[in-house]
């Protein structure tokens, strides 16, 4: 009996479908990363930062992994789309908002009120940042990757980020934040947060869009 031999391409996954992975946690973070921003975190009281600081980082990644493989205008397309996700979102949670619920419910949905009523806010500081560092994010990426023709993928995705989080940071902590917290917290936020993000995306992002990359060329390109 001849045992036939196994087909090598038949475990791999599909070009469109780790398109559709990377773009789907793509728009995901981002949605997460703007709920999250409703709790601001305070270290030592001088260190302020909101939480979806953690994860914006991660999804700046999977901007870089989208540019560097498919390109500026597949990323772009994928960045309107998280754009409208966003909006979308800020819709659905508000009319969660205006509807009554049963007065036995009265604590969950103050609490609800109270976070959604506050994430437009987030949402609008969010995509105004969203918009011009993600965009001139993944525009450097491929400006970077065209000049160092497609070698040091560090350079890459800490330099077009280094810029990036200026257009994200400065836009997103003025207009969600100014008026609630002090002037002095303000500017914190906005310097701490630039270096948190640089920092978390050098020492884990980085690492991850190297992984993530080469997996998809031995995996999905090959």
């Amino acid at each position: 009996m001849y045992k036939v031999s196994e087909n090598p391409f038949k475990n791999r996954m599909s070009e469109r479908t780790a398109f559709t992975v990377i773009s789907s946690l793509f728009v995901t973070l981002y949605l997460v990363s703007n709920i999250m921003a409703v709790k601001v975190i305070s270290i030592f009281n001088l260190f302020y930062f909101d939480a979806g600081t953690i994860t914006f980082p991660f999804a700046y990644m999977l901007g870089d992994v989208l540019t560097e493989i498919w390109g500026f205008k597949t990323a772009k397309k994928v960045i309107w789309m998280t754009f409208f996700c966003n909006l979308l979102m800020v819709i659905c949670t508000q009319i969660g908002v205006w509807l009554p619920s049963p007065d036995y419910l009265d604590r969950t949905a103050e609490a609800y009120n109270h976070i959604f009523n506050y994430v437009p806010r987030i949402v609008i500081g969010s995509l105004t940042g969203f918009l011009l560092g993600e965009l001139s994010n993944s525009f450097l990426m491929e400006k970077i990757k065209e000049k160092t023709k497609g070698r040091r993928l560090w350079v890459r995705t800490i330099g077009s980020s280094a810029v990036a989080y200026i257009f994200d940071s400065l836009p997103f902590v003025l207009i969600a934040f100014a008026g609630i917290v002090s002037t002095r917290d303000l500017l914190l936020m906005i310097m701490f947060q630039y270096v948190a993000k640089l920092l978390i995306e050098a020492v884990f992002g980085t690492p991850m869009a190297y992984v993530a990359i080469c997996w998809y060329r031995k995996n999905v390109r090959s």
